[in-house]
Order: structure tokens, then C-alpha cells, then sequence
């Protein structure tokens, strides 16, 4: 018989810090306000219809936007958007204009404000949420998608962000 052992947040970060994924920012905008937070936790659900969750931290009452305005953007991020993806990940304290401004966006079809030059753009309704221990799971049909230039992709390894190469 195995023996289970209680795993400590840390051991399960250290973990985790090796397990590389895409960096995206996922982004809401309507009456509840313009919202924008660098995610790793997102993949896709179903491609009939088409669906994506993201993963969103629940101890940050700003998250609650997302839910409130009922839409969000997933947009996916290059190698050139590192200054992007170190905004809206909190740690440089930027306010959201301030983190808006780092690049250039526009709206497909939810209002979620979506990243020009991405290498993918994945515009939702906010179809269903589930939570679970300190974060929310978004699920979004997808209602309007872009496809950028296939450029080198922005992954998040070992605490900080690496370029995929070809």
C-alpha cells in the first residue's frame, strides 16, 4: 500500500515551477470595469462548440470583474510581449491604464478588450464558473477569434518567462 503524504504549498510550487506553459493575458471589459491579468492555467475545453477555461485567483477581488461583465478575452502571448506579460502579472504595481498601455488592443465580438498583435485571441462569453480552493475556473465559449502571425510563443518555466524556439 502507498502512503500518502500531506504536500506542503511550497514543495507543490517548486513543483510546479517546473512545469512550462503558454503565457496569455486574459482580459474583461463592461460595466463592471476594464480588467487584465497575466494567467498560465488555460487551455482549451471542446472544439464543438468551441470552449476555453482560464484560471483566475480568487483572493484577488479585482478577478471578480470577469464574472460580473460575463465576458473575457484569452489572448495568447509572443516572445516580443515579455514587458506585457510582466505587467499585467501584478508584480510591477501598474495601475490598469497604466498596464492598457503597454500595448495596442481592439474588440471582436464580447467587448473584452483584445490584444492586437497576439498570436491568438480566443473572445468569450462567460458561459459557467467553478470553485475550487483559492481560485475560479472561467469557462467561455468562444465568440470571436483571431489569429496573428505564427511567431516565437512566450512560456513561463522555472519562475520566469523563456522563448520557444523553432
Amino acid at each position: 500500500m502507498l502512503k500518502k503524504n500531506d504536500i506542503e504549498p511550497q514543495a507543490y510550487r517548486d513543483a510546479m515551477s517546473h512545469f512550462a506553459g503558454a503565457v496569455h493575458v486574459v482580459t474583461t471589459d463592461g460595466a463592471a470595469g476594464r480588467r487584465g491579468a497575466t494567467v498560465i492555467a488555460a487551455c482549451s475545453v471542446s472544439d464543438t462548440p468551441p470552449m476555453i477555461l482560464v484560471c483566475l485567483n480568487r483572493e484577488n477581488p479585482k478577478n471578480q470583474l470577469f464574472v460580473e461583465n460575463g465576458n473575457f478575452a484569452l489572448n495568447t502571448l509572443s516572445s516580443h510581449h515579455q514587458h506585457v506579460a510582466a505587467g499585467f502579472s501584478g508584480i510591477t504595481k501598474l495601475s490598469a491604464d497604466e498596464r492598457f498601455a503597454l500595448a495596442q488592443w481592439n474588440t471582436i465580438s464580447s467587448g473584452a478588450p483584445t490584444l492586437a498583435d497576439a498570436l491568438a485571441v480566443f473572445d468569450c462569453e462567460l458561459v459557467d464558473t467553478k470553485d475550487l480552493a483559492t481560485h475560479r475556473v472561467l469557462f467561455g465559449k468562444v465568440t470571436g477569434l483571431r489569429i496573428g502571425d505564427n511567431l516565437e510563443p512566450l512560456v513561463y518555466h522555472d519562475r520566469g518567462y523563456h522563448v520557444l524556439g523553432r
